[in-house]
């Protein structure tokens, strides 16, 4: 399973920010999408990781552990990750309000230094959770 499969789920969700603030549900969405991006920009897998549901499923086969994994080596390998994010959405879902959900066309490079070695072009669909009051992302879909 290609590593840019993971981390363009991951960063598609992050590109779909808009500035909010926390008091609503929705804002509160947008600002796990905001961590979600900082965490892949960074590489910061613990980060991530706190952003994952316990439940997290990846097309239906993989886990969470395939997910720590995945971030893991996309980290190690790729000095430089970039992100470009096209029709971009999220919304909560009107009947269960503790459901949210993400869309994009996402274009995901890789490099070592300042010009990329590998892109990788995504459609992602991610759902979150609202758990203990926070949304961790618990579904991951990708073509």
């Amino acid at each position: 399973m290609p590593v840019w499969k993971l981390a363009a789920a991951f960063v598609a969700v992050a590109v779909l920010l808009v500035g909010c603030g926390r008091d609503d549900p929705e804002a509160a969405l947008l600002a796990a999408v905001e961590s979600l991006q900082e965490s892949i920009e960074n590489k910061d897998t613990s980060g991530l990781m706190d952003l994952i549901h316990d439940e997290f499923s990846a097309n239906r086969e993989l886990d969470r552990d395939w997910a720590r994994r995945t971030a893991a080596l996309m980290f190690l390998s790729h000095r430089n990750v970039g992100v470009i994010a096209l029709n971009r959405r999220s919304w909560l879902d009107p009947t269960y309000p503790d459901k949210g959900y993400s869309e994009a066309q996402v274009a995901l490079t890789g490099a070592e230094g300042w010009l990329p070695q590998r892109l990788g072009h995504y459609d992602v669909r991610l759902e979150w959770w609202l758990t203990d009051g926070d949304w961790k992302l618990a579904r991951l879909d990708w073509e």
